[in-house]
């Protein structure tokens, strides 16, 4: 009995010492600065970034710096990953959580391609399956991993007022998957309800994808017509990058996601 008891409090000190450990080193991470050379990289690969106001910008490091320990990036059909890759898909990444307390919690690998990639589709048909090849620039997988185009990322990191950001997308659907399922209801914060949630974005969505199917022009890709999911992403690309439109066209869809992230992206210069 008394040995049994030693290894139960071994154990449990043992967990206790790595948990605590983890936290110590997530706060190490989180309160290191980059250096020039990495800020200077971030600047010239990601402009959004230079809109932020000052407080904004200090969050952006320590996130950068956690996002990098624990993701891996993977080169694809040749590319070779550089350190401005990384970069600019982790600032861009670390951008949707900069001032809230969501994270990627379950993502650890991120794969390059150095263009448009090849994935295969399933579609279900009663107990038919059939599978075909389609063309993507960007994919988000549940629980990770994120597979990115550098081409597209780099371009829609470098177009930064177009609303069309293939990281924002993808990594957007990281964040709505924190729910536990992609479905475009993520994990809200302190003071949004579920219920007011629902009534804006199936409102939102209806009244856009009525717009689409009539052939009307929307503020909001077309893209996010085919499901609540791809509505969110789309909408969290323009958010950022075309904040006064979307304020202006879709105004509630805009506060969810402003009380969501806990950012005023129209108030930065």
């Amino acid at each position: 009995m008394f040995i049994f008891l030693t290894i139960v409090l071994l154990v449990a000190g043992g967990l206790a010492y790595y948990f605590w450990s983890k936290k110590q080193a997530r706060a190490a991470l989180l309160a290191t600065p980059l250096t020039p050379h990495q800020r200077d990289i971030i600047a010239r690969q990601v402009p959004i970034i230079r809109r932020l106001p000052p407080a904004l910008r200090n969050h952006l490091d320590g996130r950068v710096n956690l996002f990098l320990d624990q993701v891996s990036f993977y080169g694809c059909d040749g590319l070779e990953v550089t350190e401005e890759m990384e970069l600019s898909i982790a600032a861009q990444a670390c951008l949707l959580v900069i001032n809230s307390d969501l994270w990627y919690d379950n993502l650890t690998t991120i794969l390059i391609y150095p263009n448009a990639f090849k994935s295969k589709q399933q579609r279900r048909s009663g107990y038919v399956v059939s599978e075909k090849e389609i063309v993507r620039t960007g994919e988000s997988w549940d629980r990770g991993p994120v597979i990115l185009s550098w081409a597209h990322s780099q371009q829609g990191a470098m177009n930064d007022r177009d609303g069309q950001n293939v990281v924002l997308h993808e990594f957007a659907h990281q964040i709505d998957d924190l729910s536990g399922a992609t479905n475009g209801v993520p994990v809200l914060s302190a003071g949004q309800t579920f219920a007011e949630w629902e009534e804006v974005f199936l409102t939102a969505y209806d009244a856009h994808v009525h717009a689409v199917e009539n052939g009307q022009r929307t503020v909001i890709d077309a893209y996010g017509a085919t499901g609540h999911e791809e509505f969110f992403a789309v909408s969290v690309e323009l958010f950022f990058e075309r904040p006064k439109a979307l304020q202006r066209d879709v105004p509630e869809v805009y506060g969810q996601l402003s009380k969501l992230f806990r950012l005023n992206p129209v108030e930065w210069s």
